[in-house]
């Protein structure tokens, strides 16, 4: 492992398959500041990567991908260091869901708060089958913020509204009926299904799939005609690469 800072460690094979490991974050991977910093400012350097193909966000510990935030760090906040604090985990949630090439989150064990706010940035979320989810926050006095404004938008406002006012956490099964997960790996087979995810990636065009994101992200913002309108620009840059091409070429040999 390629260790970009103290909490940012990096694999990468012959693919274009990275995987960014939260390191130096207790059992747990807990998100502190300092952790905060070195994972974002590890991504922002990958980010200009454009061999990237994938990113699996995993955690150094297989208890979590992340557990949550830093309690014990949040302590000892007050108003100003509290917005200092929760715009450095958002800048982090922003950096993953702004990463260009697609993300995956590799979930085991819990995954809590800030980390279930990371993982909703991610575009694909694979859990193993005895992952377990929730959005502790209101239990400590303070209100789920900054990106669990998207689990309405996974998962609809009711259950949303569910898991952030009841601060009840739900398991696999019930997170991939929800929508909140993609895949619940069978048991022991959790590196096995983020790797089939990582196959049916392999298989799209870079470039287009990095358009598709980017599209994607654009959708969720705009009004229907503004999207719609939007993605013909997008749909003509497309044919300036040779991967129309190329791959049109191979789909109709193949159907031959």
């Amino acid at each position: 492992m390629q260790m970009l800072n103290h909490h940012c460690g990096v694999d990468r094979d012959s693919r274009g398959v990275v995987r960014v490991s939260i390191c130096n974050a207790g059992a747990l991977n807990i998100l502190g500041s300092a952790v905060i910093e070195g994972v974002r400012e590890g991504l922002e350097q990958l980010a200009r990567d454009r061999t990237i193909r994938v990113l699996v966000l995993a955690g150094q510990s297989e208890k979590s991908m992340i557990g949550g935030a830093d309690i014990k760090e949040m302590a000892t906040l007050e108003q100003k260091s509290a917005e200092a604090f929760i715009s450095r985990l958002r800048d982090l949630c922003e950096a993953v869901r702004a990463f260009p090439a697609p993300v995956i989150a590799r979930i085991p064990g819990w995954c809590l708060g800030g980390g279930l706010e990371v993982a909703a940035a991610c575009d694909f979320r694979v859990a193993a089958h005895d992952a377990r989810f929730g959005m502790p926050e209101v239990r400590v006095g303070i209100p789920s913020v900054i990106h669990a404004a998207l689990l309405p938008r996974l998962i609809g406002w009711g259950r949303a509204r569910w898991l952030v006012m009841t601060a009840e956490n739900i398991d696999a099964p019930t997170a991939l009926a929800w929508g909140l997960v993609d895949v619940v790996a069978p048991q022991g087979r959790l590196d096995q299904s983020v790797e089939h995810v990582i196959g049916m990636l392999l298989e799209c065009g870079p470039e287009a799939l990095r358009s598709q994101k980017a599209l994607l992200r654009q959708w969720e913002e705009l009004p229907l005609t503004e999207s719609v309108n939007l993605s013909v620009g997008v749909f003509g840059k497309s044919f300036l690469t040779d991967e129309p091409r190329r791959l049109m070429r191979k789909f109709v040999e193949r159907k031959r």
